[in-house]
């Protein structure tokens, strides 16, 4: 006999949409005469093989659209990269709780974990499907036009740069703002977004799809610095030099890694800090100040793109309808339709485990250094409606009296 239980997981980095998904799936499942109760896993895949679950079921309707609207995950998250060993463990449970139905809500890592409980579930007869659900601020899970959660911390990084640009041209000097993405640029390419006037920073951008040159990069610098009088700059924390090795392991001393093995990127202003020093030292500008956005991002209240927020919404319902109405497991993905609208397919897992999308070539400049038109068009839309405007004062000047 059917047990209609499902379960509902996040994992990885928070976005400010997340939960979006999250309540998709709640509501949507509540509407299947099928499902009698609905689990979510705190902290995500740990929380599975600890057996953490909280009922969902007995959430109220107007509390979970309360939730939906509020940033980060609220089930929690886990940075657990699980293994084959894991995901059997994860099964385990699954299996133990009668679980029929799994869904995950994260990026690459969270969709290869579905791929691998998928397997061992086939193996063993267990009738379990499972669907992952995308996720991510890096928007660099292959075959999606975009992620949930990208156009939201791209907004939130057109924006910032946009003010930083203000600041920088009120007081000039030179300006970095390293912006997440180990291996896309995405998001750092938004920053692009913020500009209004020709003469409008970043002047310079820099993402890891492209070989990062410290002496370029410090002779791109003085160019624009002479051209403009300063120089706003938007750096992704993975950029990298010829042989693959990211400029902040080149540049730093000491060096933290994460529980992969990886270079420690985000957490710390050390890129920001170390290409600074070599613009002061190298260039003698005087006045050069650098930010790491670093986890505000990700989850920040007040600026969340409202496309962002439907379209987060609805993978997490057409996961439960695909999975409730269909026949396999797959990963949902969002496809554009027009100049702006989206369509939803479910793709097999395979096709989008593990894999990593990056910028495409068009959407970067001959320089490398700033995007193209075709990526601002490709970006405007996502962004979402009312975005903040600035204006300038027009330069009417005052004849002199004393030529000073």
């Amino acid at each position: 006999m059917a047990s209609g239980k499902i379960l509902v997981a996040q994992g990885g980095g928070p976005t400010a949409v997340i939960n979006q998904s999250l309540v998709g799936v709640v509501l949507e499942a509540r509407r299947h005469l099928g499902i009698r109760r609905v689990y979510g896993a705190r902290h995500g895949v740990r929380g599975i093989v600890n057996e953490d679950f909280v009922d969902l079921t007995q959430e109220t309707s107007h509390n979970l659209e309360l939730v939906a609207g509020t940033p980060a995950a609220a089930l929690g998250s886990t940075r657990d990269k699980p293994d084959l060993a894991y995901c059997r463990e994860m099964f385990k449970v699954l299996a133990a709780h009668e679980i029929e139905h799994f869904f995950n809500i994260g990026g690459n890592d969270s969709s290869d974990t579905v791929r691998i409980v998928a397997e061992e579930a086939a193996k063993a007869g267990y009738p379990l499907r499972c669907i992952h659900i995308p996720k991510t601020i890096d928007n660099d899970l292959v075959l999606n036009d975009h992620t949930p959660g990208f156009p939201s911390a791209a907004r939130f990084v057109a924006q910032a740069f946009a003010g930083a640009n203000l600041d920088n041209a009120a007081l000039p000097g030179v300006y970095v703002g390293v912006v997440m993405g180990r291996h896309a640029g995405f998001l750092t390419a938004a920053a692009a977004l913020g500009k209004k006037f020709p003469d409008d920073g970043p002047h310079l951008i820099y993402v890891p799809e492209r070989v990062f040159d410290v002496e370029r990069f410090l002779a791109d610098v003085k160019a624009m610095y002479e051209r403009h009088g300063r120089c706003v700059i938007a750096v992704s924390e993975g950029i990298h030099d010829a042989s693959g090795q990211p400029i902040l392991a080149r540049l730093a001393q000491d060096l933290e890694r994460d529980a992969h093995g990886n270079v420690q990127l985000s957490g710390s202003g050390a890129l920001a800090d170390l290409l600074c020093d070599e613009i002061r030292d190298k260039l003698k500008i005087k006045r050069v100040r650098g930010d790491t956005f670093g986890y505000l991002q990700r989850s920040f209240v007040g600026c969340v793109s409202d496309v962002d927020q439907r379209e987060a919404r609805e993978v997490g319902e057409k996961a439960v309808q695909y999975a409730m109405w269909g026949s396999t497991n797959g990963s949902v993905a969002i496809k554009r339709t027009g100049f702006y609208s989206v369509d939803y397919e479910l793709l097999p897992l395979a096709a989008v485990a593990g894999k990593t999308r990056t910028m495409e070539d068009e959407f970067l400049s001959a320089s490398g250094t700033d995007v193209t038109d075709a990526f601002r068009l490709y970006l405007r839309p996502l962004l979402g409606s009312g975005l903040p405007d600035a204006f300038r004062l027009r330069p009417n000047a005052v004849p002199k009296v004393l030529g000073r």
